[in-house]
C-alpha cells in the first residue's frame, strides 16, 4: 500500500507563497476579457433597437461571442502552454482591439456586428489563460482559492451590464467600444510590466491527449456540470438586461443596472465556492448550489413583479457563481495529471451551455411570448444536473475523492517540492 505524506513546505500560508502580482493581474486580464465578452449583451437593447431585432436575433447576437470564445479556448489553452501565459494573454489583449475597432467604426448592420461578435470571442478565451497564469504559481492545497479568485474575474459581465448602458445613452453604443479600447491599452500596459510566468514548464496538450481524455465518462459529466453552472452564468448574465427591458418595459440603462445587480452576485460568490469546496467538499457545494438554482429559476418564471424577479435572479446567479467555484475544485483531483487538457475540455463545455441559453430564450419568446419557459428550462437542466451528481457522488468518493469532495492531500503541483512515500 502506498500512502502519500505531503512535504511540510506545502502548508505554508496562502499569502507566503506563489507570485501575487502575477494572480491580480490574471484576474484584471480576466475581468476586462469578461467585460469585453458580453459587451453585445449589455448594449443588446441599444443594438436592438437600431437594426429592429426579433428576439431570436437579439439571443444569436449574444450568443456568437460565447460560441466563439468557447472554441477558441482550445487553442489558446495549448498555446499558453507552448508559449506562455505572458505571451499568450499578450497576444489575446491586441487581437481583442480588431472587434472593438470594428465595432466602433465599421459595424453599421446587423451581419457586421454579428462579424464584430464573433471576433469578440477572443476575449472569452481568456479563461484558458488566466487560469494557468495564476495556478501554476501556487500548491495543489491552495488552489480552490487562486482559480476561485481569478475566477471572479467574471466580475466584468457586472461592469459592462452596469457601465456599458449609461455610456451609450450619452455617447452612442459604438462609442463604448472605443472607450473600451482605450482601456484595454492600459491594461497591456500593466500586464506586460507585472506578469511573470511560473518556473514550471508545461508541455502543450497533444491531439491524442485530448482524445484519451474524452474516453473517461468522468470528463463528459464534467462538462455537464460545467454547461449549466458556467453556462448558465454566463448566458444570463449577456442575456439578463434585454429580458428585463423586454419584460417590465423599464428604461434601458435601468434594465442594465437590475441585470447588473444580479450579476454582481454570482462574479463575487465564484471565490467563496472555491473557497467552501475547499473546506467541505466541491461535491457538498455543487449539490446546493443546483439545489438553490433550480428552486430560484422555477419561481422566478412564474414571476411578474420585477422586484421580486430581481432577488431571485441575484439567487439564481449567486448559486451558479458558487457552483463555477465548486466544479472547478474537483477538476483538478480527479485529472491531476491531465489538468491543462481537462479544463481546456471543460471549460469549452461551460461556454458552449452559455451559448445555447440566449438562442434558446430567444426562440421560446418569440414562439411564446414570455421568457417563463425559458427560465423552466434552466430549472429543469439543474435538476438533471444535481440527479446525476447524487448518483456518480458515491463512486467518486470510493476511487479519487475525499468525502463530500474534499482533497485528500495537499500534493503541491511543483516539480521541485517532491512528495514523501513509503511503503506499508
Amino acid at each position: 500500500m502506498l500512502v502519500v505524506l505531503p512535504d511540510m513546505h506545502n502548508q505554508e500560508p496562502f499569502w507566503k507563497v506563489g507570485h501575487q502580482p502575477t494572480l491580480v493581474c490574471a484576474l484584471l486580464y480576466f475581468t476586462f476579457s469578461f467585460m469585453v465578452w458580453v459587451l453585445l449583451g449589455a448594449l443588446g437593447n441599444y443594438i436592438a433597437s437600431d437594426f429592429g431585432l426579433s428576439p431570436f436575433e437579439k439571443g444569436l447576437m449574444i450568443a456568437l461571442p460565447i460560441l466563439s470564445g468557447s472554441l477558441l479556448r482550445l487553442v489558446m489553452g495549448p498555446m499558453a502552454d507552448s508559449i506562455g501565459a505572458k505571451k499568450t494573454g499578450m497576444v489575446g489583449l491586441a487581437l481583442t482591439l480588431v472587434p472593438l475597432a470594428g465595432g466602433w467604426l465599421w459595424a453599421d448592420s446587423v451581419g457586421r456586428i454579428y462579424v464584430v461578435g464573433l471576433m469578440l470571442g477572443i476575449a472569452g478565451a481568456s479563461f484558458a489563460v488566466a487560469m494557468p497564469m495564476a495556478s501554476r504559481w501556487y500548491p495543489q492545497r491552495h488552489q480552490g482559492v487562486v482559480l476561485g479568485i481569478v475566477g471572479a474575474g467574471t466580475l466584468g459581465a457586472f461592469v459592462a451590464t452596469l457601465l456599458a448602458p449609461r455610456l451609450a445613452e450619452v455617447f452612442g453604443w459604438h462609442a463604448v467600444f472605443g472607450i473600451a479600447a482605450i482601456v484595454l491599452l492600459a491594461m497591456m500596459v500593466v500586464f506586460v510590466m507585472a506578469v511573470r510566468d511560473a518556473p514550471r514548464k508545461v508541455e502543450a496538450p497533444k491531439l491524442f491527449e485530448y482524445l484519451n481524455l474524452l474516453r473517461e465518462k468522468d470528463a463528459y459529466l464534467f462538462c455537464l456540470f460545467y454547461a449549466v453552472t458556467f453556462g448558465g452564468f454566463v448566458g444570463l448574465a449577456s442575456f439578463l438586461p434585454v429580458m428585463l427591458w423586454d419584460q417590465y418595459q423599464i428604461s434601458k440603462v435601468q434594465a442594465g443596472e437590475w441585470a447588473a445587480v444580479c450579476v454582481f452576485s454570482g462574479g463575487i460568490l465564484r471565490p467563496l465556492g472555491g473557497w467552501l469546496a475547499d473546506r467541505v467538499g466541491g461535491i457538498r457545494v455543487l449539490i446546493g448550489a443546483y439545489i438553490l438554482a433550480a428552486m430560484s429559476a422555477w419561481l422566478a418564471a412564474g414571476c411578474s413583479s420585477l422586484g421580486a424577479c430581481v432577488l431571485l435572479m441575484v439567487l439564481v446567479l449567486g448559486s451558479l457563481g458558487i457552483g463555477n467555484g465548486a466544479v472547478f475544485q474537483l477538476v483538478p483531483q480527479r485529472f491531476s495529471e491531465q489538468i491543462g487538457t481537462a479544463t481546456s475540455i471543460v471549460g469549452t463545455a461551460g461556454g458552449l451551455g452559455g451559448f445555447l441559453l440566449p438562442l434558446i430564450f430567444g426562440a421560446l419568446k418569440q414562439v411564446t411570448g414570455s421568457y417563463s419557459s425559458g427560465l423552466y428550462g434552466l430549472a429543469g437542466c439543474s435538476v438533471l444536473a444535481l440527479f446525476i451528481l447524487l448518483m456518480v457522488q458515491h463512486k467518486w468518493i470510493g476511487l479519487w475523492v475525499g468525502e463530500g469532495g474534499m482533497a485528500r492531500h495537499a500534493a503541491s503541483i511543483f516539480p521541485e517540492e517532491t512528495l514523501k512515500t513509503e511503503t506499508l
